[in-house]
């Protein structure tokens, strides 16, 4: 059953699209080969019916588009240079720091907590505690107001 909230949008058709923007990011860094030759290979070869095809695009362009500003931008977090993180790391990161910065849209708990599980279910053994080490710090400075808000019980 699918279950969409008011707002319209399938968070499961949302998780989708970010796992399918994890393997595009991951794909076009490793490849380097132009963005819409990755996203058309995605839209044509994945099962892109289940996943949010429009936000899929919208996570991949994005980090194509904003690359040196999220690198510069997440290096203030890194213990090492970008290029030194794990390729799959390294896309969640990007694909997350894209979400913290410019979808305000999505709650900052929802993006990393995404980027968590899906750094487990791609990424190395503990890369997951990694990346919520990096993005946890990276939310408090980029979205200080949301984050430092009461949780809602």
């Amino acid at each position: 059953m699918k279950q969409t909230r008011p707002d319209g949008v399938d968070p499961h058709a949302r998780s989708r699209a970010r796992r399918r923007a994890l393997q595009a990011v991951y794909a076009w860094q490793m490849s380097h080969t132009a963005i819409n030759k990755v996203i058309d290979q995605f839209q044509n070869e994945q099962d892109m019916e289940v996943a949010d095809t429009e936000y899929f695009e919208d996570l991949v362009r994005g980090v194509e588009a904003n690359l040196a500003t999220l690198d510069q931008a997440l290096a203030a977090y890194l213990d090492r240079d970008i290029a030194q993180v794990d390729p799959i790391e390294r896309a969640v990161l990007r694909i997350a720091a894209y979400e913290l910065r410019h979808r305000i849209d999505v709650p900052y708990r929802v993006v990393i907590n995404e980027a968590i599980e899906t750094t487990k279910r791609f990424g190395s053994e503990h890369g997951h505690t990694f990346v919520n080490g990096v993005l946890d710090h990276a939310a408090a400075a980029w979205r200080p107001a949301e984050a430092q808000a009461p949780r809602r019980g």
